[in-house]
């Protein structure tokens, strides 16, 4: 349902107003999944350098349980950021151009249906000359 104009107005006032508040900003760049999703990569990174490093450390003074102890540190750590990556594609609440939209999630059926909606959109909004 489309806004009327005064609720358009009013809308974008208390946008406005809401982008000049400097605690309401950092409140909204502190929940930002992206940020969330960033941060949990570099930690899984930190955590496959370090246990490369104990892996290293363990195969040359030749004590094999601290060089699979690496291994193991680098295994969890490397499935991790696997799992954040993909937490990141698709979460609950996606931010696009600084606003909040809800996503529904979707199968591996849903996944195709949607590419084949993007295509048929593209479709019809290519330009008038080449149909």
């Amino acid at each position: 349902m489309p806004l009327s104009e005064h609720e358009q107005r009013l809308f974008e006032q208390i946008e406005r107003s809401l982008a000049e508040d400097p605690k309401f900003a950092s409140a909204v760049r502190a929940s930002d999944p992206r940020f969330h999703a960033r941060r949990r990569l570099l930690v899984a990174a930190g955590l496959i350098v370090a246990g490369l490093a104990l892996l290293v450390y363990g195969a040359v003074i030749k004590t094999p349980p601290l060089a699979v102890a690496g291994f193991v540190v680098m295994l969890a750590s490397a499935a991790f950021a696997v799992q954040s990556h993909r937490r990141a594609q698709s979460p609950d609440l996606h931010i696009v151009g600084g606003t909040a939209s809800r996503r529904r999630s979707r199968g591996r059926a849903g996944r195709r249906s949607g590419f084949i909606d993007r295509m048929e959109d593209r479709w019809r909004q290519r330009p008038e000359g080449h149909r």
